[in-house]
């Protein structure tokens, strides 16, 4: 009997919300426009009341599901609020690692060459993080490819810089653009086949 009791608080809760909005749905209406609605208001109680009314139903259901033979038909689940991922305002960080396509081994013969050209890459690991970016930026300014700022990112500045100094060796980067493309990846791989 139980499940009578479920549906009768049910009742008295639908009855509430219904009489609440229609009162609202009332008050709402504004005159002069041939009796048609220019505006329904919905607020925090009448949410709550939905609510309310949702988990009703859902327990409501359950237990007649319960009482009509089992656990198994009694699979009703209440629809979760959807919540939105946060976003930051701050800025985004640049790669710790930015191979721009090599693999290890060629990326240790680019450090291999700034640091023999003397322009300090650090440790010769095959990782390109923010000290040999500042390396290739210290030679790409020297040379005169202009990379810009002496930062450790890889912007659009040191891959136009970093585009010149490919062509001007022979690769074919293309266009200096500033985008590394699969043009540039590749001149960039075919440089650094071996140490310098």
């Amino acid at each position: 009997m139980a499940w009578i009791e479920s549906y009768e608080k049910m009742h008295r809760i639908f009855g509430r919300f219904e009489r609440t909005t229609l009162a609202r749905f009332a008050a709402a209406q504004t005159p002069g426009a041939g009796g048609r609605v220019n505006a329904f208001v919905v607020d925090r109680e009448e949410k709550t009341m939905r609510s309310s009314l949702a988990r009703a139903l859902v327990a409501t259901s359950a237990i007649v599901g319960i009482a009509a033979g089992g656990l198994a038909s009694a699979s009703v689940a209440a629809a979760q609020p959807v919540t939105k991922p946060a976003v930051s305002s701050q800025r985004v960080a640049p790669l710790a690692v930015n191979n721009l396509g090599l693999n290890t081994a060629r990326a240790k013969n680019w450090q291999s060459c700034l640091n023999a050209w003397g322009f300090n890459a650090g440790t010769e690991d095959g990782q390109l993080g923010t000290n040999s970016w500042k390396a290739a930026q210290r030679m790409l300014n020297a040379w005169g490819y202009n990379a810009g700022t002496e930062d450790g990112i890889v912007g659009t500045n040191t891959i136009r810089a970093l585009q010149k100094f490919l062509n001007a060796v022979g690769e074919n980067a293309g266009t200096a653009d500033g985008i590394a493309g699969p043009q540039t990846k590749a001149a960039f791989w075919n440089y650094n086949a071996t140490g310098c």
